[in-house]
């Protein structure tokens, strides 16, 4: 039975997964009303679509009318559920919700969530080549990119569904309840949205919450609040961790990873060797993603194969050029400071850090020791520079830049060889670009202008 026929729905912001739901929506018969705070020629082409489909728009703000009016609401991740409306909608009793619970709502497949400050999203692509290794097909979405309510609308089904989740899509759940969940880590992030740090942690830690003992909740022991989170997971929990054996854990070695035996699944043990993924950050992901698709039905041989040939995602930790003996890599996505600290840990010599952004709120002076120990130099540019001085330049020197090219031909200049040039921002893009993955591109346009002469 159709429940969204003639129900008055308001989706509440018209970015990429509000669009999506927007379109459902509408052709499931319900009377859909779009708000977003933006106006008309920040959104098309998405605007100009929904009209055409008859869809109403209300742009510039979050009208209180149309919100009481409305018999639920489906609220994008961008909006912040602690706004005036909403509260007033939760007052009269009126349904909000988000994309990721309306879309879970219709999957009946076994969906594998993963959420975490740090490292879900190459996490979720590798648990997804996992589970294609194994012979299983599969549909990844959610925070990734690609809205899971397009999963409902299309016509291809999957053996597994595997979904990225954030901190803001959980804010909004109700009965989401992946077959298998797993939280990686919980670091200072967001705070610009949150309250305080603990509710942003209790926000990851809803990932699991209805969850039952016939599924599984993959969790990270070397995280004091991930590992205290555990404590309140109905599923069966399996852990991965550096020291220690313990039961239904998965133990990280310099060069092996020994996969606990759990339910029918055997042990064994993966030879980091063959993984083209370095550093102890991709360990803890390794370990969780293997864990996640063994839980979920697929194969130790997958994993294996699927290690092989993953070489990893764009602006994380991304070998760009060597130029002089000065390695070049692009982490642009290192918008935390915990980001930034996992990038450093990955680098035996001296590193020129690029950093600097629209500042999130968090505490720059844990990097310290990474920093005493390995940074040369910090080259800061953006709204967060003065922030930045000022809680680093007692530890390194740093220096202000107004641009890209102008970080990029700073740490040029001071370089020696053996350096590594590393761009690790531990703040939002949104201030200079459009993205961070527009960031981390001009800034592999400075390097190559560098290699070219033209800098």
């Amino acid at each position: 039975m159709n429940s969204y026929r003639g129900r008055n729905i308001l989706v509440m912001g018209l970015g990429k997964s509000g669009y999506a739901c927007a379109c459902f929506l509408s052709g499931m018969g319900a009377v859909v009303t779009v708000t977003d705070m933006a106006q008309e020629d920040d959104l098309t082409p998405f605007s100009t679509d929904l009209r055409k489909r008859g869809i109403h728009l209300e742009l510039g703000g979050h009208s209180i009318k149309t919100v009481e009016n409305s018999d639920m609401i489906v609220m994008s991740p961008g909006v912040p559920h602690t706004i005036e409306p909403i509260r007033i909608a939760r007052k009269k009793g009126i349904p909000v919700i988000g994309e990721i619970e309306l879309a879970a709502g219709f999957i009946q497949e076994p969906m594998i969530a993963i959420t975490g400050t740090n490292g879900k999203t190459t996490t979720t692509r590798l648990v997804s080549e996992m589970i294609k290794a194994s012979g299983l097909s599969v549909f990844t979405g959610g925070n990734i990119g690609t809205p899971l309510i397009d999963y409902v609308a299309g016509a291809v089904k999957t053996d597994r569904v595997v979904v990225e989740v954030s901190s803001f899509q959980l804010d909004t759940i109700q009965q989401f309840r992946p077959h298998v969940s797993v939280l990686l880590n919980i670091t200072e992030d967001h705070l610009d949205r949150y309250d305080s740090f603990q509710s942003y942690a209790e926000s990851k830690g809803r990932i699991f919450e209805n969850q039952r003992k016939t599924d599984y909740a993959v969790f990270n022991r070397t995280d004091r609040l991930v590992r205290e989170l555990s404590g309140n997971s109905m599923a069966t929990n399996l852990f991965f961790d550096f020291t220690g054996e313990r039961e239904n854990t998965a133990m990280i070695h310099s060069d092996t990873i020994h996969l606990p035996k759990f339910s029918d699944i055997e042990e064994h043990i993966i030879d980091l060797s063959e993984a083209r993924l370095t550093g102890r950050h991709n360990q803890e992901n390794i370990s969780a993603a293997s864990l996640a698709t063994l839980a979920a039905g697929g194969s130790i041989e997958g994993v294996r194969l699927a290690l092989k040939n993953f070489t990893g995602l764009p602006h994380r930790l991304e070998y760009v050029e060597t130029i002089g003996q000065v390695q070049y890599f692009d982490d642009s996505k290192a918008t935390n400071v915990d980001a930034v600290l996992r990038a450093l840990e990955a680098f035996e010599g001296k590193v020129i850090l690029i950093m600097g952004g629209l500042d999130k709120g968090g505490d720059y002076t844990v990097l310290k020791d990474q920093l005493r120990k390995k940074v040369r130099l910090i080259l800061v540019m953006g709204e967060a520079k003065e922030i930045i001085k000022t809680s680093l330049g007692r530890f390194v020197d740093i220096v202000e830049t107004a641009s890209m090219d102008e970080a990029v031909r700073a740490a040029y200049g001071s370089a020696v060889p053996g350096d590594t040039v590393l761009l690790s921002p531990a703040c939002a893009s949104f201030d200079m670009f459009d993205s961070y993955a527009h960031r981390g591109d001009v800034f592999r346009k400075a390097v190559k202008k560098i290699q070219e002469g033209c800098l």
